[in-house]
């Protein structure tokens, strides 16, 4: 459904360039060290916990963390990354758990995400290269600088595609009131809408793994999505075959899950929208416009 947020955004908030865990993984690559932590402790995270030591009263320090990582074991830290709960400990997920990764610190970091359901993290020796596991989700945190030129970018496309949106709504405006309206026009909005959606998301994701200065990108961001979800929902409403909220909601969903390359399908948006032929006239109930 549009405005739905990854449970990974708030882990990489967390991660974010300037807070204390993000700075501990940068002096352990620099150390040219790699390491496994888990951020979070408890019953499930304990169950797959083998020697090491614990660790009593530890508060969490960036030289403490990357001291303790000089060691082959993983580290267990606590929710909220204040204390350091547990150093050089094996962690055994479930090896029937399937996992796509090759080396063995990462094989075990998303055995270990997908089993605890807590964030993993793990730093590869080698690569130098800090990669989040959560749930059945990974993402590697890139450097700032080339995140901010990837936003940067993402922004102009994202402006683009508003303004190509914005033109469709003036047409379907137009045509509206002249009674010339036809689906075709109608799917070309949703079309474009979807998309401003997804690119905005993406940017929004992004956004959130610079912290604080990623704060300019989210104000342009909210100022390009102003009223996406609104329009959506209105168009929607205005040419569904039956006005319900179920069937609203049903058709937004349809929208929502039609895979981005084939987003661009008239076709296969006026299937998911349940309209008829492209060029049939049809007349709007006229919410949108009111």
């Amino acid at each position: 459904m549009p405005g739905s947020r990854s449970p990974i955004l708030d882990v990489l908030q967390r991660l974010a360039p300037g807070t204390r865990l993000r700075e501990a993984f940068e002096r352990i690559m620099q150390q040219g060290n790699g390491a496994l932590v888990v951020i979070g402790s408890g019953p499930a995270v304990e169950d797959i916990c083998t020697g090491g030591f614990r660790l009593h009263e530890a508060g969490f320090t960036v030289a403490k963390l990357a001291e303790l990582a000089k060691m082959d074991g993983a580290i267990v830290v606590d929710d909220q990354a204040e204390r350091i709960v547990r150093a050089n400990v094996h962690l055994i997920p479930d090896p029937n758990m399937k996992t796509v990764e090759t080396g063995s610190r990462h094989r075990t970091a998303e055995r270990a995400a997908k089993q605890t359901g807590r964030p993993v993290v793990s730093i590869s020796e080698d690569r130098a290269v800090v990669t989040v596991f959560v749930g059945h989700e990974k993402l590697e945190l890139e450097p700032p600088t080339i995140v901010t030129a990837k936003v940067n970018q993402s922004l102009g496309t994202l402006d683009r595609f508003r303004d190509r949106l914005d033109t469709a709504v003036e047409r379907l405006n137009r045509l509206e009131v002249a009674d010339l309206a036809t689906y075709r026009e109608v799917v070309t909005v949703l079309q474009r809408a979807e998309l401003v959606r997804r690119i905005g998301a993406s940017v929004d994701r992004d956004s959130v793994a610079l912290g604080g200065e990623g704060e300019l990108v989210r104000l342009q961001l909210a100022d390009l999505l102003q009223g996406i979800d609104t329009l959506q929902t209105l168009v929607v409403r205005d040419y569904v075959n039956r006005l319900s909220k179920a069937s609203v909601d049903r058709t937004l969903a349809a929208i929502g899950e039609i895979p981005t390359e084939r987003l661009h399908d008239p076709s296969t948006v006026s299937a998911a929208a349940g309209f008829d032929r492209a060029d049939s006239e049809v007349s709007p109930r006229g919410l949108r416009l009111l």
